[in-house]
């Protein structure tokens, strides 16, 4: 798949006041920052970076980042929100290099239908929303799909049980309850040990906007 392209200005004031009129004018200030650079404050057009973002990897784009007449392989780091509004109102880019691994947090998706659970009126229900991941930016996978087909009333998958794509390595702790079941009652039959034990998983970046 083609990286996203995205154009960002070089420059820019700072303080509370520059940023404001920035985002008053539909521009979103930023950094951009890597291993063997100088950090680069940059804005980009809010338009501009949704276009970027749309395609199926969201957040996890791979964008050739246009500044000052280079052009830098990134990633989003981190998205800043407005606390009411939730628009963007600070982004972080990530310079990268498409042969070195980086920590990356993906979507989990569940597949399939747990016939056996939904026979004894239970219901399958992902505890996590993303786990992070080791790979290289070109292995980076869009999401993970965990297939729950077989999955009965006294099922748990943990991180552990995840298969992941090829050149992926889940991160955190293999205990993590990432798929459980959910009864009419709301318990979650053999899990709730392994609940309480696990260590929360990160969140996943929310879509630009």
């Amino acid at each position: 798949m083609a990286n996203a392209s995205l154009t960002a200005d070089l420059g820019r004031a700072t303080g509370s006041a520059a940023s404001r009129r920035l985002r008053s004018e539909d521009k979103i200030p930023g950094v951009l920052y890597g291993h063997g650079m100088a950090p680069m404050s940059v804005t980009v057009a809010r338009r501009d970076l949704r276009t970027a973002l749309s395609g199926p990897a969201g957040v996890n784009t791979i964008i050739d980042l246009k500044v000052g007449g280079n052009t830098y392989p990134a990633i989003v780091k981190e998205l800043q929100r407005h606390p009411v509004r939730r628009t963007v109102s600070h982004i972080d880019f990530q310079q990268i290099s498409m042969t070195e691994e980086i920590v990356v947090s993906v979507p989990i998706n569940l597949s399939g239908t747990a016939k056996a659970v939904v026979s004894e009126g239970g219901l399958v229900d992902a505890a996590v929303d993303s786990i992070e991941v080791r790979t290289t930016p070109s292995a980076m996978p869009n999401e993970i799909v965990v297939d729950i087909t077989n999955m009965t009333v006294n099922d748990v998958i943990h991180l552990r049980d995840l298969t992941m794509p090829a050149g992926v390595t889940a991160v955190g702790d293999p205990d993590l309850v990432v798929v459980t079941v959910l009864t009419s009652r709301g318990e979650a039959p053999g899990a709730a040990a392994a609940a309480a034990g696990a260590a929360p998983a990160a969140g996943a970046a929310p879509a630009a906007s």
